[in-house]
C-alpha cells in the first residue's frame, strides 16, 4: 500500500462580534504543524508480510500493552478463573438483631473489576443473613479494589490512603442513606435486570467508620463474593481500554516482567521493548511488526483455551466501547464485524499517539495488523480518520470485508458473579 503523509492545516477564526477596521495583523510566526505520519505492518495468518510502512521503527503502543497483559492473565490463571473476596465478622454475630457487634473485615482477593453491583450483591446476601447493622467499623484488606481510579493515572500512591477510599466506597454503597445520584442510577438498572423492586434496595449501615489493611484476625466468615470468569473481566477492561487492568499486575509482576515476556515469545530483542505499565499509559515502546507478533501469539493461546479472539477483545460493531466509537466507518456498513482488535490512545506522552492493531476478516483470508500515527497529540481525529480509511483500502484491496459473528457480549460486572452465603 502506498504511504500516507498527513498536512493538517489550521484555519483561524474571527470572534462574533465587530471590530473597527485596522491595519492588516502581522504575519504569524508559528510555525505550521509537522505532517503526521502513518506508519503500518500487515502479515497474513502465515507470516506472508502483505504491507508495510516503517513496521520495524519503534512506536508507543499505548493501550495495545493490554493484549500482551491479556494473554499473560489468561496463561498465568486461565480464562476461566475466578476472583474471591471474602467478608468477616470480627465481632459478634447477632442476627436476631440484625447486627455484627464489631467490625466487618474485607480480605480482597485482587478482583479488579469489583464495583457498585457487586458490593449490592453482597448487602443483598447480608441482609438474607440477617445482617443489617454494624456497629464497628468496616476494615479492606490492601487487595480489595471499588469502582474505576484510571489505573496508575489517578491511583493513590499511598495504600492506607488508596484503602481508606475503597471502604468509604464500600459503606456508601450498602447504605441508600448516603447514596447520590450515581448509587442510585446504578441500583435502578440493577434492580431493572434482576427482577428486584427497586423501591426496596438493601441496607447494612455501619456505625464505627472505615479502616485500612485488615489483614489479620479476620473473623467468622459471613459470605464469599465470586467474580465473573477472568476472560469476561477482559473483554470489559479491553472494550472501554480501561487502565484499571493494572491491578492484575498485582498478581502476575511488574512491567518488566510482561516486557520479557513479550520479547520471548514474540522474537523481538530485549532492548527494542520497553513498558512502563501493563496498561500502556506512560512511555514504552514496540514495534507494528512486534505487534502483530503479539497478536499472532495471543491468537495461539485463544485458541488452545479454546476461545476466540472476539471473547476478549472487543469487535468493531458487535461491542460498546472505544474501537467501535472511534471508527465507526469500520463499525457499520459492510465493514461491520469484520475487524476484532484494539485501539490505542495516548494524548502527550511521547507527544501523543494513536494506535489501531487487530485482526481484519477479509474475502481474501484473516491478515493481522498495527497501524500507528505516532506524535498525534492534540489531532488525534485527524489520525484515526486516517487510519480507518487507511483499513477500509486494505479491506478493499482484499476483495471486501467478510464479517464474522460477533463473539460474546460485554457484560455487566455482576452478570455472572456469585455470592455464597457462609454463615
Amino acid at each position: 500500500m502506498r504511504a500516507v503523509l498527513l498536512t493538517v492545516v489550521v484555519l483561524g477564526g474571527a470572534a462574533d462580534g465587530f471590530s473597527a477596521p485596522g491595519p492588516a495583523p502581522a504575519p504569524s510566526r508559528r510555525r505550521p504543524a509537522a505532517p503526521l505520519t502513518l506508519n503500518w505492518h500487515v502479515e497474513g495468518t502465515g507470516g506472508a508480510v502483505v504491507s508495510q510502512r516503517e513496521g520495524d521503527g519503534e512506536v508507543n503502543p499505548a493501550s495495545v500493552v493490554k493484549v500482551a497483559t491479556s494473554l499473560w492473565a489468561l496463561e498465568r490463571l486461565g480464562s476461566e478463573f475466578r476472583f474471591e473476596t471474602r467478608f468477616y465478622a470480627r465481632g459478634e454475630v447477632l442476627p436476631q438483631r440484625g447486627e455484627v457487634k464489631g467490625d466487618v473485615v474485607v480480605q480482597g482477593g485482587g478482583d479488579p473489576d469489583f464495583h457498585l453491583e457487586n458490593a449490592f450483591l453482597v448487602a443483598l446476601a447480608l441482609n438474607q443473613a440477617g445482617i443489617r447493622r454494624v456497629s464497628g467499623a468496616l476494615i479492606v484488606s490492601r487487595t480489595f479494589w471499588m469502582g474505576w481510579e484510571n489505573g496508575s493515572a489517578g491511583r493513590d500512591s499511598d495504600p492506607i490512603r488508596r484503602g481508606l477510599a475503597m471502604a468509604g466506597r464500600l459503606r456508601k454503597a450498602w447504605d441508600p442513606r448516603r447514596w447520590t445520584q450515581p448509587e442510585r442510577a446504578a441500583w435502578r438498572s440493577f434492580a431493572s435486570r434482576r427482577g428486584l423492586d427497586s423501591s426496596a434496595p438493601p441496607r447494612v449501615e455501619v456505625v464505627g467508620g472505615v479502616g485500612a489493611d485488615g489483614e489479620q484476625r479476620l473473623g467468622t466468615l459471613l459470605v464469599v463474593h465470586r467474580s465473573a470468569a477472568l476472560v469476561e473481566i477482559l473483554k470489559r477492561f479491553n472494550a472501554y481500554s480501561n487502565n484499571d487492568i493494572e491491578r492484575l499486575g498485582e498478581i502476575l509482576g511488574p512491567p518488566e516482567e510482561l516486557a520479557g515476556l513479550i520479547a520471548a515469545r514474540c522474537r523481538v530483542p530485549p532492548n527494542e521493548v520497553r513498558l512502563e505499565t501493563v496498561s500502556g499509559l506512560g512511555s514504552n515502546a514496540l514495534s507494528p511488526r512486534g505487534v502483530v507478533a503479539l497478536l499472532k501469539e495471543f491468537r495461539a493461546t485463544c485458541d488452545r483455551l479454546g476461545l476466540r479472539v472476539a471473547d476478549v477483545l472487543p469487535q468493531a460493531g458487535c461491542d460498546p466501547g472505544t474501537v467501535t466509537r472511534f471508527f465507526p466507518r469500520l463499525s457499520s456498513g459492510e465493514a461491520a464485524a469484520a475487524l476484532v482488535g484494539k485501539t490505542g490512545t495516548l494524548i502527550a506522552t511521547d507527544g501523543g499517539v494513536s494506535v489501531l492493531a487487530g485482526y481484519l476478516s477479509t474475502a481474501s483470508g484473516e491478515l493481522v495488523f498495527c497501524a500507528a500515527v505516532p506524535r498525534a497529540g492534540g489531532r488525534l481525529l485527524t489520525a484515526r480518520r486516517a487510519e480507518e480509511q487507511w483499513v477500509l483500502d486494505l479491506l478493499a484491496s482484499q476483495g471486501g470485508a467478510r464479517p464474522l459473528p460477533c463473539g460474546s457480549p460485554v457484560r455487566e460486572p455482576d452478570e455472572n458473579a456469585t455470592v455464597i452465603r457462609v454463615f
